[in-house]
């Protein structure tokens, strides 16, 4: 994909409010397709495209779940860049895929994942979310004035969680005192957990990984 193409994508996706995370979705999904046609996605024909979800399939195995996801990206880009109509999803079916509920950790499942974090920031990092039942991408969106620390109120504002919708979930005693003990050896400004440099906060891929090390720790 082109870096002009790439440039009118995101200036649609921002108009239209799309999430960050819903934004990268999007442009792997076209930027995937240029890349198995090695040409521009403008000129592709709808069976092409077909062909393209095939290979998806059948050859890279990826769930009709994840087909769905890179099919709404493309659907975006057709409508919104190219000003194509995409009545028909290119003729092809509609991507069901089975749905699962999430794994739930107990309380001693948690506990020990906490115990296995050394790191004060990463350990607190996951206490946040598990203790204010916060997305990933929400954690790691936190600003220091989000935590509301009076003892009259005891909150976390979250904002624009998902739909784009501020709200509130509660602050434990106990996160609060790790928040504290946290805050006075990192002394964050702005973001709560920052990322590589204080005006960026830290990548829901690094919180991400975060977890998934704390996992392979023995108990």
């Amino acid at each position: 994909m082109s870096s002009e193409l790439r440039t009118k994508l995101i200036a649609e996706m921002n108009l239209h409010g799309l999430a960050a995370n819903t934004q990268r979705g999007y442009v792997m999904s076209v930027k995937g397709l240029a890349a198995y046609y090695k040409e521009s996605p403008e000129t592709l024909t709808d069976e092409q495209i077909r062909t393209y979800f095939q290979h998806l399939l059948e050859e890279r195995k990826l769930t009709r779940s994840s087909c769905r996801r890179y099919l709404t990206g493309l659907i975006f880009f057709y409508r919104h860049v190219c000003h194509r109509e995409v009545n028909d999803r290119f003729g092809l079916p509609p991507f069901r895929g089975e749905k699962k509920l999430p794994i739930v950790l107990s309380i001693e499942e948690v506990a020990r994942l906490l115990s296995c974090v050394e790191n004060l920031k990463h350990r607190v990092l996951l206490k946040t979310i598990y203790s204010a039942g916060l997305r990933v991408s929400e954690a790691v969106q936190l600003k220091v004035h989000n935590i509301e620390s009076d003892p009259s109120r005891m909150l976390i504002r979250v904002d624009q969680g998902k739909g784009k919708k501020d709200r509130y979930t509660i602050l434990s005693k106990n996160l609060l005192a790790e928040l504290r003990l946290y805050w006075k050896k990192y002394r964050p400004e702005k973001w709560l957990f920052p990322g590589y440099g204080p005006d960026k906060h830290l990548c829901t891929i690094a919180a991400q990984k975060v977890f998934y090390n704390a996992k392979k720790k023995p108990a």
